[in-house]
């Protein structure tokens, strides 16, 4: 994660061997660059998967070429990952089509599909969201926990999104004019530093896992059981297979009093304490711990204001049940 300029794109071309660097690059068992020992390697010789932010689909072909543009070589095992591939990312009704008649989402799908049939040992995937709206980016992020998980290849991912952050890394670097500011565990460097001050274009969504089953109300409500036993109130719909799962909320979609809500359509509110407001010219991110659990919420520099909201101020927070997207 940083600003614009950081860095970040810059340090996933080095990786990939895109462009000239001086260091040391190496993943487990090889060296890529040394630059005191003389050491080059190609980029076509490094095994690094790329998803660049234009995902730079061959036009001509299909997708079925597309994907398999990527495969080393013919036979069972390179066909065993096509077919991996294309189950994991759901393309398989893509295959004859051309990138021109394809969505956003799909056409990111496809690059990244691309991208595993070389039998990568690291994937690059710098901000493969970004150009999807919200509806797209919640539908994509768990084909890449799949990837994560089911295939089990490591990947740097460059996002400006702390919600993406916490659902799909382990650790996070903050750059900042080419350095790195601080690393470590994502949930320790998010909670250390004011990201927002690093990163102005950085977004923080509520992200809550759990355990989901059906309301007994119905009317497509499901009940999101947290690991510290708040229950959240989450759409639901046929298709939505139960159990673990976890979903997100933007901060404009959390809604802040200062007196007892009452008479509200929205189904979940909980009292809270303002654990810390990060000031901005003309808004702000609150910091509120609700039903044993953390939100920020994106106001205006006026309603903070005029609600006096300061760190220890008693709140109640409310989230309409439709404001929870399923991430996976």
């Amino acid at each position: 994660m940083g600003p614009s300029g950081a860095g970040k794109t810059s340090l996933l071309e080095a990786i990939a061997g895109l462009r000239r660097a001086t260091g040391r690059i190496a993943v487990p068992g090889e060296t890529l660059l040394d630059s005191a020992a003389g050491v080059d390697l190609p980029a076509e010789k490094r095994r690094i998967g790329y998803v660049p932010q234009d995902s730079l689909l061959f036009p001509h072909l299909t997708v079925e070429d597309n994907v398999r543009f990527g495969l080393a070589k013919n036979g069972p095992a390179a066909a065993r990952l096509f077919d991996e591939v294309v189950g994991i990312l759901e393309i398989g009704d893509l295959l004859p089509r051309y990138p021109a008649t394809l969505s956003g989402g799909e056409r990111q799908r496809v690059a990244l599909a691309r991208a595993l049939a070389t039998r990568p040992r690291l994937l690059l995937l710098d901000e493969p969201l970004a150009a999807l709206d919200v509806a797209l980016r919640g539908r994509i992020l768990p084909y890449l926990l799949r990837v994560r998980d089911e295939m089990r290849i490591p990947f740097l991912y460059v996002t400006h999104n702390a919600g993406e952050a916490l659902l799909l890394a382990r650790a996070v670097l903050l750059l900042r004019e080419g350095r790195v500011l601080a690393s470590g565990p994502v949930g320790d460097v998010l909670a250390a530093h004011r990201v927002e001050t690093v990163d102005p274009s950085a977004s923080f969504d509520n992200i809550f896992d759990g355990v989901l089953e059906r309301a007994p109300e119905g009317d497509g409500v499901g009940r999101l059981a947290t690991p510290r036993g708040t229950v959240l109130l989450v759409p639901v719909d046929p298709s939505f297979p139960l159990g673990r799962a976890v979903f997100s909320v933007a901060p404009e979609d959390v809604l802040l009093s200062v007196r007892p809500l009452e008479g509200i359509s929205a189904r979940n509110v909980f009292e809270g304490i303002v654990a810390g407001v990060d000031r901005f010219p003309s808004d702000a991110i609150v910091h509120v711990t609700a039903g044993d659990l953390a939100w920020r919420a994106h106001l205006t520099a006026g309603s903070v204001k005029d609600l006096g909201l300061a760190p220890g101020r008693r709140v109640w927070i409310a989230v309409k049940t439709q404001a929870f997207r399923r991430l996976r």
